[in-house]
């Protein structure tokens, strides 16, 4: 756990030299927006202006969750593993839109009920699922930190082999539960404010998932001040092994990509454990959950999607990659301003 105190801010230098270079070219100065932020974002981090992501991995953390018992989901836990498999197999959702978009998938055990055989599937088990947040913390302590060190590990790991992007993807009926137990926290909203339907629940249902949040808050008093803490009482092992990620991500200088509600839940974690990480971060999309908007704002940071996607696994931050792609096709090919004939555009106040 050193890892986290010892994460260092990426190269301001990198990231000016990304931004001379977008003002060299021939268009209206900042007239691609927030993709030219990501850009010099990536320079930053990988301390050069001339920025490489052609290989990247989504990793998809699977796990499930005791809370399921309380009759908060519309299908049972037993979807996660088949869906896992799915993953490991190359035909699940994420990985429909990874081959499209040219990235691979990893895809993660670390804490199913069910043992998944699949050679494509990375067994990570830290436990059978979480206990039920109801009733009793999701987690005990030691298990938080195994799944924290194992997404930081991952990261390493990808790194070594020369991954240049990561995205965080989640698989785990239930999950929108605990997420919404963490926003509520982190928030200081009230669980009706950040709850939603998630996979798709009736109306009866919802009320239900929110009485259980409110129960599990009113039982735990968690306090976001305490970040392992907070999550080791509402939170589940792929938010768990997904906060690692970006974790990693910022102790190993590597920039990672935020998914859904899900996904900014573990980044805004990483952030209140260490604030640097959210200059390791690239937000894609604004989920369709409610408090997704919410969490974004917390760190600061801007999406560019905004399309109500919900679907999870990584498939709305694999979308951002088209758009980083064109961003840089234009970043390193389009005419500049001292091959044309045209005056170069100046800062205006």
């Amino acid at each position: 756990m050193n890892r986290i105190q010892n994460i260092q801010p990426p190269d301001k230098t990198a990231y000016f030299s990304a931004k001379k270079r977008w003002d060299s070219v021939a268009k209206p100065l900042g007239s691609f927006g927030e993709l030219e932020h990501m850009i010099q974002k990536i320079a930053a981090i990988q301390n050069t202006d001339n920025v490489q992501i052609d290989k990247r991995t989504a990793v998809v953390f699977c796990a499930d969750h005791g809370v399921v018992q309380e009759g908060v989901t519309q299908t049972g836990s037993e979807v996660t593993a088949v869906c896992a498999y799915a993953i490991a197999d190359g035909t699940s959702n994420v990985n429909a839109i990874a081959d499209a978009c040219h990235a691979d998938v990893l895809a993660v055990d670390i804490g199913m009920l069910t043992d998944v055989e699949h050679p494509r599937l990375l067994r990570k088990k830290v436990a059978y699922g979480t206990a039920n947040l109801a009733k009793e913390p999701a987690m005990t302590p030691e298990q938080t930190e195994k799944a924290l060190c194992i997404g930081m590990d991952i990261a390493e790991d990808l790194k070594k082999q020369g991954v240049q992007l990561l995205i965080t993807g989640e698989m785990g009926i239930g999950n929108t539960t605990p997420t919404s137990a963490l926003a509520s926290v982190l928030l200081d909203a009230s669980p009706r404010e950040v709850t939603g339907r998630g996979a798709g629940l009736s109306t009866e249902a919802l009320e239900r998932k929110i009485h259980v949040i409110e129960q599990a808050i009113a039982l735990h008093q968690p306090d976001k001040k305490h970040p392992l803490d907070l999550l080791a009482k509402l939170g589940g092992l792929e938010i768990a092994g997904m906060t690692g990620l970006f974790l990693g991500g910022a102790y190993y200088q590597i920039p990672v990509v935020i998914d859904g509600v899900i996904s900014a839940v573990s980044a805004v974690l990483a952030c209140q454990l260490n604030p640097l990480c959210a200059e390791y971060m690239l937000p894609s999309h604004v989920s369709g959950e409610p408090s997704g908007k919410r969490l974004l704002e917390m760190m600061h940071l801007h999406p560019v999607i905004h399309a109500g996607l919900r679907l999870g696994e990584g498939t709305g931050g694999l979308l951002l990659l088209p758009l980083l792609d064109s961003a840089l096709a234009l970043y390193r090919n389009s005419h500049k301003f001292e091959d044309i004939a045209i005056e170069r555009y100046t800062e205006q106040s």
